[in-house]
């Protein structure tokens, strides 16, 4: 089944408009991946307001969407308030995400638009809405088979690999998650070996590569990796494309260039990732 993959934000933490940002997107992370009438959305940074707008400006009936959030950090829900299909009776909207320690899902929604922060509480959402909770294990969402793996960052994060379930190109979905020795996540010793089997022979992976090497070093334990280390795991796993994602607030367009010419030498080294890009804005893949 041939599916496209569309970036709507690969910003991380913050978002970061302005001329600087032109090219690689100031948005939040969000990525929706299409198959015919079936949309899957990948987190609901800002960047979800946009492709909201565009869902509406071209509907032709019920928007049903199925939006899959790989943690509750703000970066990766900040958008959902502003996703104008939300508020058109008849449409449909399914999130899924882990629950955070004793906080469920919904409670975490719903504080999100209390009004001391917001002024749209999210009972008067006029859409149809599903709340479901998720863990590390196998699912599916529409027609795709899902699995879902724990990273390591701080909360319960997760990784996603969707795969359509009549056949056809699989594509990994790995935000926040640090692949070095820093941060205590409470995660077995096989991790990184798991880690590599799920993305294992992966179509497409779009991995955090947020910080340079010599950033990283000032941040250790925040839970996010360079793109040496999204090349090196990648090529263990045997990944045809690789995707760098969730992009540091201060690096802007040329800067960003700069990483990308970098990556490509580190993966020509490496010899087994067949492509390397960032992500960005506006940026189509298709599978």
């Amino acid at each position: 089944m041939p599916y496209t993959v569309t970036f709507w934000g690969t910003r991380g933490s913050i978002p970061t408009p302005g001329a600087h940002t032109v090219r690689y997107g100031g948005n939040t992370p969000c990525v929706a991946v299409e198959a015919g009438d079936q949309l899957v959305i990948l987190d609901a940074g800002t960047g979800i307001r946009a492709l909201g707008a565009q869902l509406v400006e071209r509907q032709t009936g019920p928007i049903r969407a199925e939006i899959l959030l790989s943690h509750t950090h703000w970066d990766h829900i900040q958008g959902l308030p502003h996703f104008r299909p939300f508020f058109a009776a008849g449409n449909e909207v399914r999130i899924q995400a882990p629950q955070q320690g004793a906080a469920t899902l919904e409670t975490i929604l719903r504080l999100q638009m209390h009004p001391a922060v917001f002024p749209v509480p999210l009972d008067a959402l006029s859409a149809r809405l599903t709340v479901d909770q998720v863990t590390p294990g196998e699912f599916t969402v529409g027609a795709f088979a899902v699995r879902a793996v724990r990273l390591r960052h701080q909360g319960l994060t997760l990784g996603y690999r969707l795969t359509p379930r009549n056949g056809g190109a699989s594509l990994a979905y790995v935000t926040d998650n640090e692949l070095g020795t820093g941060g205590d996540y409470d995660l077995p010793a096989t991790w990184r070996r798991d880690f590599v089997q799920f993305l294992a022979g992966t179509d497409v992976v779009i991995h955090d590569a947020m910080y340079t090497p010599a950033q990283l070093e000032q941040h250790r334990g925040w839970g996010h990796s360079t793109y040496e280390e999204a090349l090196a795991v990648a090529a263990e796993a045997g990944v045809r494309q690789l995707v760098l994602f969730h992009h540091e607030p201060v690096h802007g367009d040329d800067a960003m260039d700069g990483v990308v010419a970098e990556a490509r030498r580190v993966a020509g080294r490496l010899g087994a990732v067949t492509a390397v890009t960032a992500a960005q804005e506006g940026m189509r893949l298709t599978l």
